[in-house]
């Protein structure tokens, strides 16, 4: 019923997809739960979200069956895919319903309220609401190329960005492919079997995509737009994806609490006018978009002249109408009608915008601030690296010392010592790490993120 908070719990599914739409028909509310997640931060999350309705792929049966006891607030559980000895299908519980079409009277224009991803605590609930989506996608609409159309590709979750970005492919009248387990090997094969024109990928599966032994062989000079984001790309990994997929790179920058679009690259905007590859560009996170404010706040709040640093603020259309039941989080994100993004950045000339680095990761040693992603990226630009994080450890000289760990590209070897001299040729000795590790692998989020507090974690554990 209008205004009831129903949650889905599924992986990439076409028929959990469907029900984001029939949830909004009946001007109810869309609580994307990742079910990646563990199973105490989804029953907090259907707990305190007020969900009243899920929705569930069997295989999150045995999870459901678990959790269900203690939340009862939960007036309803419906299986996608298959009965369930405690909740009916989706067909059995759709039996006798009218087959007329149906739109119901929303109570507040609230749509979607998906949580904050947890990295610092508990998930906040973000209000997003009918206009915030609008506004999205017609930034979408405006920034980015439509020719024909469009076939969306979506290996992706469809509970992040990937599922936004199906918005506007729909406006189009768009055709969407979903994958329902994350392959790069099959993701390129269906790109080129179904002519994709556009995907997104954070820069995490780029990098394994472009190691692919099949990418030389498969034809994807249908794509027309290649959306990447959800973290810092590596300039020089983002040339080589220019070389071998085309000219057809798309950034994106946004955050749920203001989804997606703050600013954006287009395909177009990653070179001069004369052709040439804009490289000065490559690290950008493209231009604040039309439908939206940005600003850069010093310390004191007060707005910061073009290539000065400070915390990137929005406001517009775009932003949500706040954090569920969280005054308290809602009121420290706002500043003078400003949206606090976290984010350390600046405005180039050419008001370009540039994320140096988050707040709480910029690292102090002797007196210097040294942006994390700023030596991340020079990690990156290293042949042999396909991945890293830098964060700051106690020294008792320094305040804090500049350390890193980094995974190799498959085949490729190099020494600790190798990276960090081409880290200092790069950017100077003092944003070079001191301490550098090799690991096989690095900790990532449900969404490929690298886990940079749990690495920092492990290392301080290791030392005290």
């Amino acid at each position: 019923t209008p205004g009831k908070h129903v949650a889905i719990l599924s992986g990439n599914d076409p028929v959990a997809f469907a029900c984001v739409f029939a949830i909004s028909r009946a001007a109810a509310v869309w609580c994307p739960i990742n079910p990646r997640n563990e199973a105490a931060e989804n029953a907090f999350v259907l707990d305190r979200f007020d969900c009243a309705a899920l929705f569930f792929h069997s295989k999150f049966a045995e999870l459901v069956d678990a959790l269900r006891k203690d939340l009862p607030k939960l007036e309803l559980l419906v299986c996608l895919d298959a009965q369930q000895p405690f909740a009916p299908s989706l067909d059995q519980w759709l039996t006798g319903a009218p087959d007329v079409p149906f739109t119901a009277a929303p109570v507040s224009d609230l749509a979607m309220l998906p949580g904050t991803g947890g990295t610092t605590g508990h998930p906040k609930g973000v209000m997003l609401t009918n206009r915030n989506l609008e506004a999205m996608t017609a930034l979408t609409l405006m920034g980015y190329p439509f020719e024909g159309r469009p076939v969306y590709l979506a290996m992706a979750p469809l509970t992040h960005a990937a599922g936004v970005l199906a918005f506007p492919i729909m406006a189009h009248g768009g055709e969407i492919v979903i994958m329902p387990h994350p392959d790069i090997g099959d993701f390129l094969t269906l790109a080129s079997r179904h002519r994709a024109t556009h995907s997104f990928l954070p820069p995490t599966l780029i990098y394994m995509l472009l190691d692919h032994p099949a990418l030389p062989a498969t034809d994807l000079s249908s794509l027309q737009c290649f959306w990447y984001g959800a973290a810092p790309i590596s300039p020089a990994r983002l040339e080589e994806a220019i070389d071998k997929l085309g000219p057809v790179m798309a950034q994106l920058f946004g955050q749920t609490e203001a989804p997606m679009m703050i600013s954006m690259m287009a395909p177009k905007d990653h070179f001069r006018a004369d052709g040439s590859l804009a490289r000065e560009r490559l690290s950008s996170a493209g231009k604040p978009g039309p439908l939206v404010q940005v600003a850069i706040l010093d310390a004191d709040n007060h707005i910061m002249p073009q290539g000065e640093r400070g915390e990137i603020v929005v406001k517009g259309s775009l932003v949500m109408d706040g954090y569920y039941r969280n005054p308290a989080a809602t009121a420290e994100a706002r500043v003078n009608g400003w949206h606090r993004t976290g984010d350390i950045g600046y405005l180039d000339a050419d008001n370009f915008l540039y994320i140096v680095d988050r707040a709480k990761d910029m690292i102090i040693t002797g007196g210097f601030n040294v942006y994390s992603a700023e030596v991340e990226a020079a990690l990156l630009a290293h042949p042999a690296v396909q991945d890293g994080a830098v964060f700051g450890l106690p020294d008792d000289k320094w305040g804090e010392r500049v350390c890193a760990v980094v995974q190799l590209r498959t085949g490729h070897s190099a020494t600790p010592g190798e990276i960090i001299g081409s880290v200092k040729t790069a950017i100077g000795s003092v944003k070079a790490p001191k301490e550098l590790e090799i690991w096989d692998d690095l900790p990532r989020s449900k969404i490929g993120k690298v886990l940079k507090k749990d690495i920092r974690s492990h290392m301080i554990d290791r030392a005290d």
